[in-house]
């Protein structure tokens, strides 16, 4: 008779169909349900944090709502072309240089996060020098609040049954349709807990609890440093893209990991840079 152990062996991959309804020939897909999920719920919280001045330096919040509502268009472009250009030149140019119609086939590779990131940081400093705000204060504001976007991506990447872990025997091993008959990490799961969930509630707990906004820069750098160890640990348990493989030795070393390592050191300046001026302030 088979054990609890034997039965959890490995854990069925839900049958989800990517696309989540049609409307006509118009096919809504999960993956953009869950960009808009992510941006909706992120500017939701972003237009409760810059409502309660308690929260800012001086109690005078550096942001309005109306000017939130005007920032989530320019997020949303930052997003978008700044993560598609982002995985062309990290992850596909060769490809794309041999046929640049590529460019335009998100289905034969998505989106990067690094190359997002890069796009709404300069949506944000070209918004942030329009409408005279605190640069770091916009930074901080959007560094809160990116968790829920990162947390519904991941969740979309398990559904469509793409960027799965490496092989392995534990209990909670998934066999995904698109992954061979071997039974994989669920990579997506532990990116989707850590950057999503954990992330958002350490920040939520040093605005909240320690008024972390009030020195200006601090959210950024943790939110940055908590991405980039985030993403490298789970990168020992995420297959490599396979146009690129493994850059170094035969199971370690990815693009994933390249990509973040400066950010951690990126987010050490800030969080010392915030706290400096804020002891000057003092």
């Amino acid at each position: 008779m088979p054990t609890a152990a034997d039965l959890l062996a490995i854990m069925p991959f839900p049958d989800i169909d990517p696309i989540a309804f049609s409307i006509g020939p118009l096919a809504i897909h999960w993956y953009g349900l869950a960009y808009v999920a992510g941006i909706l719920l992120g500017w939701a919280y972003a237009r409760r944090l810059a409502a309660n001045e308690s929260l800012w330096p001086g109690n005078v919040s550096p942001i309005s709502r109306t000017q939130l509502d005007d920032f989530i268009v320019w997020a949303a472009l930052g997003v978008v072309l700044g993560g598609r250009l982002g995985y062309i030149f990290f992850y596909d140019l060769p490809a794309v240089l041999r046929s640049p119609v590529r460019a335009l086939e998100i289905w034969n590779g998505g989106m990067s996060f690094h190359g997002g990131l890069t796009g709404t940081t300069i949506a944000m400093i070209l918004f942030a020098r329009r409408n005279a705000i605190p640069i770091w204060s916009l930074f901080d504001i959007v560094a809160a609040v990116v968790p829920f976007g990162l947390f519904f991506g991941r969740i979309a990447n398990f559904i469509n049954g793409e960027l799965w872990g490496r092989l392995t025997d534990v209990p909670w091993a998934v066999v995904f349709p698109t992954g061979g008959p071997f039974a994989r990490h669920p990579s997506q799961l532990y990116e989707a807990g850590l950057e999503g969930i954990v992330l958002l509630l350490v920040l939520a707990a040093l605005v909240y609890g320690m008024r972390a906004l009030k020195s200006p820069g601090f959210i950024t750098g943790v939110f940055v440093c908590g991405y980039a160890l985030s993403r490298i640990f789970v990168e020992f348990f995420r297959e490599p893209d396979a146009q690129l493989g493994y850059l170094l030795g035969t199971n370690w070393l990815t693009m994933g990991m390249v990509l973040s390592s400066p950010m951690i050191l990126l987010g050490l300046w800030a969080m010392l840079r915030a706290r400096r001026q804020a002891a000057l302030q003092l």
